[in-house]
């Protein structure tokens, strides 16, 4: 199975997953954690290229064609083979992002292009789950701002950011089968526990909840 963590920034992704990641290891599932842009040697040299503030003269067609690079590495070297392996993969963010971000957030690019620049990155792969994290914009950006992680793409204007979020609600809201949305907003233990019991009846487990 292949699920990925959404959510704009500030979220807890990449903490929930964690423990998400840590708690199925402990039923004994097998488990593989990666993330966007990065998870591969080469990812992680296009992440750092994405992410630094000294690249401010970035214009949104090279970033999101980035992405699609990292992106495309991470679905050959890692995922697919995890998969075919019988892995449950976790993702923290995937092609989702894409279309939030440089799609609804940058506003520049018609949607339906970027999805065919997603699909060919990804040759297609889709998750079978997508765990989208919800948080006021403004509230989880000061949590990054308190947590010593501020990114290039951090550094956008909070309407930016709000767009971002807008655009995620709409692909929750229109494949409502794939995608279940968690309020970030509550105490971590509480969000911990939602996407457990998401995930393991996802699974068919419900009963180890107990």
């Amino acid at each position: 199975m292949f699920i990925t963590f959404e959510g704009p920034e500030g979220s807890g992704k990449t903490f929930q997953m964690a423990k998400l990641a840590e708690y199925l290891e402990k039923l004994g599932l097998p488990i593989l954690t990666t993330r966007e842009p990065g998870g591969t040697s080469i990812g992680d040299q296009i992440r750092e290229v994405l992410f630094d503030h000294k690249n401010r003269e970035m214009y949104p067609r090279t970033e999101l064609l980035l992405f699609q690079a990292s992106r495309s590495q991470l679905v050959e070297q890692v995922i697919l083979p995890n998969l075919e392996l019988g892995n449950i993969v976790l993702c923290d963010r995937y092609a989702d992002s894409t279309i939030a971000y440089q799609g609804y957030g940058h506003q520049q690019f018609d949607l339906e292009q970027v999805r065919v620049l997603v699909d060919f990155a990804t040759g297609g792969l889709k998750p079978d789950l997508t765990l989208l994290l919800t948080v006021d914009v403004e509230v989880g950006l000061n949590r990054k701002v308190k947590g010593g992680e501020w990114n290039r793409l951090d550094a956008y204007q909070l309407d930016f950011h709000q767009r971002v979020l807008k655009g995620y609600l709409s692909l929750a809201n229109a494949d409502p089968a794939r995608w279940v949305m968690i309020d970030a907003n509550k105490p971590p233990e509480e969000v911990q526990e939602a996407i457990q019991k998401t995930v393991l009846e996802r699974l068919g487990l419900t009963d180890l909840s107990h």
